[in-house]
């Protein structure tokens, strides 16, 4: 299977990124480099991509696909968290843009052998990055009934999530839970019947859950925002495309706080903290597909994209 994924909210990012002709640009979420190659086709003979996917079968796509544009574009392989270190590796103080598009690609989702979908029987994966050591099994298998209900509680936002939790340790008592395919059906016996009618496949929520816990996606985001503010040049712009409200939740606050950093009690005349703003939001709502994406693309109906603009 080709690696796949179609870019979501492609011209309203790239239009959002202002892109300059000889800026620097960083795709912190390159992917298969949809969104990389629309920037490159703004970029002059001085701009510059940079790429960043912890994800080698993205990595090999994206290649293949902005081969056309090499000269201007180099790929690392590493988590956009790491992008102080890695433009530093390249001797690049500061970036025109950076976009992150927070989805998993099509190729992820429709790969039985990844471990990302409740569709198909496969090995409980679910790595971005297959170097590191903790998959969804580890998860499933080792963390505590507590820990388990607090993951499915706090990155599902699943109601059932105490009854999954304590249904997934029963069964592993008599061994190990292997298969995504093992993990729907305890799913599916611990949500009442009533309730497996609505709201999509009753393991939607967990697996989602688990995806997360398992590459750490909500900290990565959260303590890495600041940075990438930081690293924009004047009027550079930083734009983020989320898929569920605990992404969007942490970049509307994000960018929010940058935007008014003070903390000082509301009443007081003037500003004793010393803090101050790194630039403003650009998108008071969020920016949403189009009726005309979704209907050519379901899997874009929950996008958003807010974008931040340096001072």
């Amino acid at each position: 299977m080709t690696f796949e994924h179609k870019s979501v909210l492609l011209k309203e990012t790239v239009d959002s990124l202002n892109v300059k002709s000889e800026g620097i640009y960083v795709d912190g979420t390159l992917g298969g480099g949809g969104h990389a190659f629309e920037v490159c086709r703004h970029l002059g003979t001085k701009g510059r991509l940079i790429g960043i996917d912890q994800d080698e079968d993205a990595i090999r796509a994206a290649a293949l696909r902005l081969k056309v544009y090499e000269d201007k574009v180099r790929i690392i392989k590493s988590n956009y968290e790491n992008i102080r270190s890695v433009l530093k590796g390249l001797h690049i103080t500061g970036v025109d843009g950076i976009c992150l598009d927070l989805g998993v690609s099509s190729y992820q989702l429709d790969t039985p052998e990844r471990g990302f979908t409740y569709r198909e029987d496969a090995p409980l994966d679910m790595r971005m990055d297959r170097s590191q050591i903790m998959t969804a099994r580890t998860v499933v298998n080792e963390y505590s009934e507590t820990e388990l209900y607090r993951v499915i509680r706090d990155y599902g936002e699943e109601k059932f999530a105490k009854n999954i939790a304590k249904h997934v340790v029963k069964t592993r008592q008599t061994g190990p839970i292997e298969t995504t395919g093992e993990l729907g059906e305890i799913i599916k016996a611990a949500i009442p019947m009533k309730m497996r009618a609505t709201g999509g496949h009753p393991a939607k929520r967990t697996f989602q859950a688990i995806r997360i816990e398992v590459n750490r996606e909500l900290k990565v985001l959260e303590d890495s925002i600041d940075t990438m503010i930081d690293l924009l040049n004047p009027g550079g712009r930083l734009c983020i495309i989320t898929f569920h409200s605990l992404e969007d939740r942490i970049v509307k606050n994000r960018f929010r706080d940058n935007e008014n950093p003070c903390i000082c009690p509301k009443d007081f005349p003037i500003c004793v903290c010393g803090r101050k703003s790194k630039g403003h939001v650009v998108t008071r709502k969020p920016i949403v597909p189009s009726e005309e994406e979704t209907a050519e693309n379901k899997r874009s109906k929950s996008s958003k994209l807010r974008v931040f603009e340096k001072i």
